[in-house]
């Protein structure tokens, strides 16, 4: 029975993997939307077809893009498209101070801090904690986490593999939950303002929307996580008799120095714009002394940025990195080079975004969606869970978290929020079931990163018993993911500031 479901298993996770590997990269993937919005575009106009606003009773037809007013509209909006695409900024502003306090070292002296100081029975559950605080540094999480944990737990004289799997799947993790706001935040953000924007109604969603579900979500993903590694995934590796090919370096104490004297201008940092937020009278306020919604949280990237940076030269200042503005320039200018794939797709994403949204196509599509969901009295929580299931399985073939979300927020966030849902509620679905199976997909390039690290102490362990491991992690991190967030509806607690069911 045993080898049976072995073979199942192994079956299932082969044909993901074939089809995945008949789907092009990511960028031409938004190329063949942007030609299939055209030719969808050309048939709608053409069948007559037309949708009534739902919040000014507007009759709006469908656009055809291949017209003499779409073509116009194209050749003459594709730079406007581009860098007004609000994501763009966001990620090239934030990495401007990120890329600075991960190149001077900062985050990899605060990962091995925490990792080394806990009691051994708490090391799985704070690689897990730290693989998803890492996400931070953005996919360079998967690249310090993972093997700075393996040596760690070699170190323990636990598996490190083990600790490799389990920084891996933490790292993961931190695209669905985490204590810090990151670029991600902001990012996703945007993309949902850009669909929210379909319907016109004025609402935004801002990088802390999905705060208070993220920071819950942390630690009871870390509390399963830590547990699985525990009475699963190490039990299963055994002892490990490999050799040593590895030797971490402890964090010195010039770090720690460096580390002390950064943590005290972080907190004062932190006061400080708490303060001037909470000052009453305070220009970060709104008209009623609030800060939902208020030009605090409109203007969260700013104050990010800002912390990011000057941690950054403290640290790198402390620990003799930092001489002068050139080096600040140069760290700097190295992450904004990091993300320059990231760019070039959001070029595309940028169209199909907008192109979507000239033709009314995401508009008709959301009111229909809607009607059909109503018609069918489809319209409570299940349909919540089935963005969260849907997200999960398209992840398994689209990886860029980014990417996918451009695909379908067009569709579901006009749809939902003619269901009376908060977009960001429709988002924060959408993250679970994204962050959940990105850690099992083989398609996912650091897939074969975490694999290299592996070999370096198993040569024997593949990409099918990769997948193997973090299985149980993915699936009890879907379903209890998901159960907090029907567990917030329930309770009718906010997800993020001002955000409710």
């Amino acid at each position: 029975m045993t080898s049976e479901k072995s073979k199942k298993s192994l079956k299932f996770l082969n044909t993901i993997e074939r089809i995945g590997n008949k789907l092009p990269e990511p960028l031409m993937i938004f190329v063949i939307l942007i030609a299939a919005v055209i030719g969808l575009s050309t048939i709608l106009d053409w069948a007559g077809m037309s949708v009534l606003h739902p919040q000014d009773g507007e009759l709006l037809e469908i656009r055809s893009l291949l017209s003499g007013e779409g073509i116009e509209y194209m050749v003459t909006s594709l730079v406007d498209n581009f860098v007004g695409f609000a994501p763009l900024g966001v990620v090239l502003t934030l990495m401007i101070g990120i890329g600075l306090a991960e190149r001077v070292g900062l985050l990899e002296s605060l990962i091995k801090t925490l990792m080394l100081s806990v009691p051994a029975w708490l090391v799985p559950y704070m690689v897990f904690f730290t693989g998803n605080f890492a996400t931070v540094a953005s996919d360079a999480a998967f690249l310090i986490v993972p093997p700075l944990a393996g040596m760690i737990y070699y170190t323990l004289g636990r598996h490190p593999v083990a600790g490799i799997i389990t920084g891996f799947v933490g790292a993961s993790s931190g695209y669905g939950t985490g204590i810090l706001i990151t670029s991600n935040e902001p990012m996703l953000a945007g993309i949902t303002n850009e669909a929210v924007a379909i319907l016109g109604d004025g609402r935004m969603v801002t990088a802390v929307d999905n705060y208070f579900f993220m920071v819950v979500g942390v630690l009871i993903v870390t509390l399963i996580a830590g547990t699985i590694t525990r009475k699963v995934t190490e039990p299963r590796l055994g002892t490990f008799e490999g050799t040593k090919t590895k030797e971490i370096k402890p964090v010195s104490s010039e770090e720690k120095r460096a580390l002390k004297i950064t943590g005290v201008v972080a907190l004062l940092y932190v006061v400080i714009i708490t303060t001037l937020a909470l000052f009453p009278g305070s220009p970060l306020q709104n008209e009623d002394g609030g800060l939902v919604p208020s030009p605090f949280l409109d203007g969260i990237v700013s104050f990010l940025l800002v912390f990011f940076i000057i941690v950054g030269l403290t640290y790198g200042f402390s620990m003799k990195k930092i001489s002068g503005t050139a080096d600040v320039m140069r760290y700097s200018g190295e992450a904004i080079a990091s993300v320059r794939n990231f760019v070039v797709i959001i070029f595309f994403i940028a169209q199909f975004t907008a192109f979507f949204d000239w033709t009314n196509i995401g508009l008709w599509m959301a009111v229909n969606g809607a009607e059909f969901l109503i018609s069918v009295n489809l319209t409570g929580m299940v349909t919540i869970v089935g963005v969260i299931l849907l997200s999960a399985k398209m992840t398994l073939l689209i990886t860029s978290g980014s990417g996918l979300w451009a695909i379908l927020a067009p569709i579901f966030v006009p749809m939902f929020m003619q269901l009376g849902y908060d977009p960001a509620v429709v988002q924060m679905a959408y993250r679970i079931g994204d962050s959940a199976t990105g850690m099992i997909t083989p398609l996912t390039p650091y897939m074969i990163v975490i694999l290299g690290f592996i070999r370096e102490w198993d040569k024997r362990i593949g990409i099918g018993s990769l997948i193997s491991y973090t299985l149980p992690y993915s699936i009890l991190i879907l379903i209890s993911s998901t159960l907090l967030l029907l567990g917030f509806a329930w309770l009718g607690i906010p997800i993020g500031p001002g955000v409710h069911f």
